[in-house]
């Protein structure tokens, strides 16, 4: 299924744009840059198809989403060098719940610093109430080196680089 007005959706399917394009795919989970104020180097792990709870997956997605964090954690700590990298899930909306994503958060000292040395889920909630994003230019070269480093992880060598809003094919809900 794919719902409009979902940003996961809209995404997946080209209605917005998503700088940096697709960082790295498997059968059922699409890696990416996250939209929106997260600190750089942040990590969106979804699904492509509009799930909305765990409970959700099916046995391929949740086969692969093991691994999957892993290597994006992988990817995260070698070009972040955080104190801690941060998985979390996310799927509540303002009144319902929306679709999933996993975010995958470096979380370093001069993060902390930029937000008064919080942590956690405070840290997470500072930043989305002040509404800094991170600059898209640094967005595009961050996401250059994270494609590179998932292949070198998993094998799996990267295609072109897909930045789904632009290529009219990504109108179908089972393609990123």
């Amino acid at each position: 299924m794919n719902v409009t007005g979902c940003l996961g959706c809209d995404l997946l399917a080209g209605r917005r744009e998503l700088p940096g394009g697709v960082l790295h795919e498997t059968t059922a989970w699409v890696v990416n840059h996250v939209v929106g104020p997260m600190n750089l180097g942040t990590l969106i792990v979804g699904p492509r198809e509009h799930v909305v709870a765990m409970a959700e997956l099916d046995d391929t997605a949740a086969a692969e989403l093991g691994p999957l964090l892993r290597d994006a954690a992988r990817v995260v700590e070698t070009l972040c060098r955080p104190e801690q990298t941060y998985v979390c899930m996310w799927s509540h909306g303002r009144d319902a719940r929306k679709h999933l994503h996993i975010a995958v958060q470096p979380v370093t000292a001069e993060v902390r610093a930029r937000y008064g040395g919080l942590r956690s889920e405070q840290l997470q909630a500072r930043m989305l109430a002040d509404g800094d994003e991170p600059d898209v230019i640094e967005v595009e070269r961050f996401c250059e080196r994270a494609r590179e480093l998932f292949w070198e992880i998993t094998a799996t060598p990267p295609g072109p680089v897909r930045r789904i809003k632009d290529d009219p094919g990504h109108d179908q809900p089972d393609t990123p």
